[in-house]
């Protein structure tokens, strides 16, 4: 692989239209459903639940541009940097109306910025890209952090955070390779990580399967929504520990002295794994 120059990628810019069809919908509200959480109408011309819009913009590409861990080959839109791990790291979004399940949705996404660190684990960047999504009534400006890293010799667990005390609401959400691959379907997401044990152990080093960090935000929200009765304003989140497939999800939420929720989901052994805060109007 040749040598990337960052500055040659930042500003690179992609346009897209998508559509979260009913039978996207449908697909979701298997991989998201669990017992305190109402199911949504999944109609056309329903309100589109919140975050929803993630499955909207599927890629498509060949078997044979996919890399070896199930992600699209690098170089097309994102930068080919030379390491051998991509995730979602984080992002921060904002809202305004709404989007509608069935509707034409135009997407447009930038490079804003890739920057070169020194963690815990060794060298790692941070890609990050910007999206403006509009639909007819609605539109969401996001900011999405995506870290590069390569993977190390054996497993190396990041610092335990403690859980908020006293939280607002403490909800369990079932975790198992069904809900998984479900996500993963629903989402066009190939990572192998979250439905190859062997990969994810022999190859990444994990202990077991990975729970997406998209689809723990997504729980979040629903369940912060649910408890405050607000529209959506503003979100934000960030993973601090991978959230394995062999312990059940905890989502947790505490009231902020601004009126903002935090939020995590957690594990019942007592840690956080995804942290989030949600700002309603």
């Amino acid at each position: 692989m040749t040598e990337t120059k960052h500055e040659d990628w930042i500003g690179r810019v992609e346009e897209r239209t998508g559509c979260l069809t009913t039978e996207l919908a449908g697909m979701l509200m298997g991989a998201l459903g669990h017992e305190a959480a109402a199911a949504p109408a999944i109609e056309a011309g329903a309100p589109m639940p919140t975050l929803w819009h993630w499955a909207a913009f599927p890629e498509f590409v060949p078997l044979g541009d996919l890399g070896t861990d199930g992600h699209p080959r690098l170089g097309r839109f994102l930068p080919p940097l030379s390491y051998s791990r991509r995730m979602w790291a984080g992002g921060r979004l904002r809202f305004e109306g709404g989007f509608a399940i069935g509707e034409t949705l135009h997407k447009r996404s930038e490079i804003l910025g890739i920057d070169e660190k020194q963690g815990a684990t060794g060298p790692m960047v941070f890609v990050k890209v910007g999206h403006a999504i509009e639909g007819k009534d609605g539109q969401i400006a996001e900011e999405q952090d995506i870290v590069y890293l390569d993977i190390p010799d054996t497993f190396r667990a990041p610092k335990k955070l403690p859980l908020p005390e006293a939280p607002a609401f403490d909800e369990p959400v079932a975790v198992n390779e069904a809900r998984l691959f479900r996500y993963s379907a629903a989402t066009y997401n190939a990572h192998r990580i979250h439905y190859d044990l062997p990969y994810a152990r022999e190859v990444e080093k994990y202990p077991a399967l990975i729970v997406h960090g998209p689809m723990q935000a997504t729980l979040l929200m629903e369940a912060g929504l649910r408890h405050t009765g607000g529209a959506p304003r503003a979100f934000r989140f960030r993973g601090v520990h991978p959230m394995f497939a062999d312990e059940d999800m905890r989502l947790l939420g505490t009231r902020g002295a601004d009126g903002a929720l935090e939020l995590c989901t957690a594990t019942p052994s007592g840690h956080q794994c995804l942290q989030a805060r949600l700002e309603v109007a």
